[in-house]
């Protein structure tokens, strides 16, 4: 038989209403008295129900999540950690995906506002100007992949995380390194470059941006002809997927990764060490960003009196595989040669 709040107050020796203020409203309760009636709850294994629970605090119990990508496999990841520590606070999750589509992200926030305590934009494409609107429609907000303001956010370290690169290339003779850009619309993309181009600069590196394409296999399939004819000796990709197809389409040529050309990706995504041969690519705390954005989340809806910091980078590693190698006397004259058709 499932325990009732009449068994927690008659086992704490209090009344009912106590119990239910000690659980919903605690600022109203003798702290002596809160820490028996959670204690006595904890050992009975008392679950407030989730309705009754939001009749009293006003709140739905549920948090919003939106995606660009739900397909992308780095967006699982941060998914699980995300539910994992949602569910640990007794929070269900709402999931919602834009399709890569800024425009429809406005129109998910103003559809889960109503519907959540707060939400989590994970690597929003919105413009500054709607994502602070965004910010309007549902309170508490926190970004993931994203700075914007003061709006509360979980980031990624990326200019630290492309000086890794950087080193990493240079290091191995490479002075001539490609960047396959993601779409024009990413936060991310931009942040990216522009640390790779901070990181060039420091290394004496010439950076050569091959333009944008979709964070997908088929963007890095595209990307591979303007790669080839562009001189460079190593190209550092979008993302994973990007990368995947970089390799792909490398193959095709009957270019040696890393032989006569280098490739790095971002992400570290389960299959980068699936991919013949296995990916080198930087390393993304994925499922740990999700559990942080929703540590902070709970923080600003006052759950968590432990999160000092209302913007937070999250650290990357770079993982060396067997895509990136010494530059050699022929990598420079195979990377400029006509690619085959």
């Amino acid at each position: 038989m499932a325990v009732t709040i009449r068994d927690v107050a008659k086992a704490a020796g209090v009344s009912p209403s106590t119990v239910s203020r000690a659980l919903s409203l605690p600022d109203m309760v003798d702290p002596a008295t809160r820490e028996r009636v959670l204690r006595v709850a904890d050992h009975l294994g008392y679950r407030p129900n989730r309705a009754a629970r939001g009749l009293i605090t006003g709140r739905t119990g549920n948090l919003g999540l939106i995606l660009p990508d739900l397909a992308n496999p780095f967006f699982p990841s941060v998914v699980k950690g995300i539910q994992h520590q949602a569910h640990q606070a007794d929070y269900q999750v709402f999931v919602a995906d834009s399709d890569e589509d800024p425009g429809a992200e406005l129109g998910l926030v103003r559809s889960l506002a109503k519907q959540v305590d707060g939400l989590i934009l994970c690597s929003p494409r919105m413009r500054p100007a709607e994502l602070r609107e965004a910010a309007t429609f549902a309170a508490p907000v926190v970004l993931v992949n994203r700075k914007e303001g003061s709006i509360p956010a979980i980031a990624i370290a990326n200019a630290a995380g492309m000086r890794l690169i950087v080193d990493h290339l240079a290091g191995l003779g490479h002075h001539r390194i490609g960047f396959v850009a993601g779409p024009r619309s990413s936060w991310s993309g931009r942040e990216r470059l522009r640390g790779l181009r901070v990181a060039a600069t420091a290394t004496g590196t010439e950076l050569v941006e091959l333009g944008h394409f979709p964070p997908t296999f088929e963007g890095g399939v595209d990307a591979a002809e303007g790669a080839l004819i562009s001189g460079v000796t190593a190209v550092v990709a979008y993302n994973d997927l990007t990368a995947f197809g970089l390799l792909s389409a490398l193959r095709a040529r009957g270019v040696d990764v890393p032989g006569q050309l280098s490739v790095v990706g971002i992400d570290d995504i389960q299959m980068a060490t699936m991919v013949h041969p296995p990916l080198t690519t930087l390393n993304i705390p994925k499922e740990r960003t999700g559990r942080a954005s929703v540590d902070l989340l709970l923080h600003l809806l006052g759950e968590r009196a432990d999160i000092p910091d209302r913007v937070r980078e999250m650290p990357t590693e770079l993982v060396v595989r067997e895509t990136t190698g010494p530059i050699n006397s022929t990598s420079q004259q195979s990377a400029r040669r006509t690619p085959r058709r």
